[in-house]
């Protein structure tokens, strides 16, 4: 094999292949890109086991062939050549890369040895705005676990009817989103990794531009911009978000999304060291109370607010709930309760299709 690149272009599809290469496995194999150049151009895949991405770059092909370069060692050695014309061939050696008067060499393993990727997937298919699918996967895949107690909530439930709808949860709080799709050749219903909607939604341009989604067998697949992501499905029962979600509250407060980060924030910095960072809302029909209290001091600040039902004082995360007010994107945030051990949800004042819940802490003193 042999090609030549520029370093640029190289380093860039490196980079992004390079996230679904293994972290920590007993096949080294695992750990690599396979390279292959044909008349088509050069392509670069890695895999994981569970998420697979491949990228195609311009090269000129001076002899087709295929090899495998440990990934993480290939990513950070093209990046410091960004500026240079790069050839690339086998040898005895393993891999010569040449630039400018030098020579360097990597070792490699054979291309005999990378798993087979399937990329014959394509039984169902949705379509939909690049832009609408990054922002629902903005406003919902930072609520999925992060750990593997629960392996299945670490992706979103995705479910594809008039329209596409995504929750997330992790136990502690859930995200609700829907977007339009334009076109689909059926209902689906998957489980899809957070890790794999986040490159995705990554490797997307954000305009009205489309991009189809298609699913076979457990297995999801997104082409787009000469990359392409395959990924592995979750299976199993997702919580079912209508045992989850309130339909009646006793208490409705409307205030400024703004005035409330901006206090959240403030009362949220004296409690960094602690485990669950509280803040507590003291509701009254005078307004609402944000405070907190902590080993380095205290905050108590008084913001103007709608508030409508009983008085209410209720702690909670103040990171759920920062993250929930940059979620929201209209200037008056709707926050609903059921008193002060029941999960309460936050909502846009007019858009209300979407929603997060969080649910809050007993704080005891």
């Amino acid at each position: 094999m042999k090609f030549v690149t520029d370093g640029l272009t190289l380093s860039e599809a490196v980079s992004k292949v390079s996230k679904a290469c293994a972290i920590r496995t007993t096949a080294p194999i695992m750990e690599c890109i396979l390279l292959s150049a044909s008349k088509d151009g050069v392509s670069l895949l890695a895999t994981d086991g569970e998420l697979s991405i491949r990228k195609t770059i311009k090269a000129e092909v001076l002899e087709e062939g295929d090899i495998c370069l440990p990934g993480k060692l290939f990513a950070d050695f093209s990046s410091k050549l960004l500026g240079e014309e790069i050839s690339l061939s086998t040898g005895e050696r393993g891999v010569e890369l040449k630039y400018r008067d030098s020579v360097s060499f990597m070792q490699a393993l054979p291309a005999e040895e990378f798993p087979a990727i399937s990329l014959d997937i394509g039984e169902n298919s949705f379509v939909m705005k690049k832009k609408d699918f990054k922002k629902i996967v903005a406003d919902t895949a930072f609520c999925c676990a992060q750990d593997d107690s629960r392996p299945i909530l670490k992706g979103c439930l995705m479910e594809f009817r008039d329209k596409l709808e995504v929750v997330a949860l992790d136990g502690y709080r859930l995200a609700l989103a829907s977007q339009d799709i334009l076109s689909k050749s059926g209902e689906g219903r998957i489980i899809c990794p957070a890790r794999t909607l986040n490159e995705i939604a990554r490797m997307l341009s954000d305009d009205d531009s489309e991009v189809t989604l298609y699913t076979q067998g457990g297995m999801l697949l997104v082409d787009s911009e000469n990359m392409t992501v395959v990924s592995r499905l979750y299976l199993g029962d997702f919580i079912r978000k209508e045992n989850v979600i309130p339909s009646r509250f006793t208490t409705t407060v409307t205030i400024s999304r703004a005035e409330l980060s901006a206090s959240a924030e403030r009362a949220a910095i004296l409690n960094r060291g602690d485990k669950n960072n509280l803040v507590t809302f003291e509701i009254t029909a005078d307004g609402l109370k944000v405070s907190s209290v902590s080993d380095y001091g205290n905050v108590s600040e008084v913001l103007p607010a709608k508030v409508e039902g009983l008085d209410l004082t209720i702690s909670m995360n103040a990171k759920f709930l920062l993250d929930a007010l940059r979620a929201l994107e209209e200037d008056n945030a709707v926050i609903s309760f059921n008193g002060p051990v029941s999960p309460f949800i936050l909502q846009n004042e007019v858009q209300k299709e979407g929603l997060y819940l969080i649910l809050p802490v007993r704080n005891i003193v």
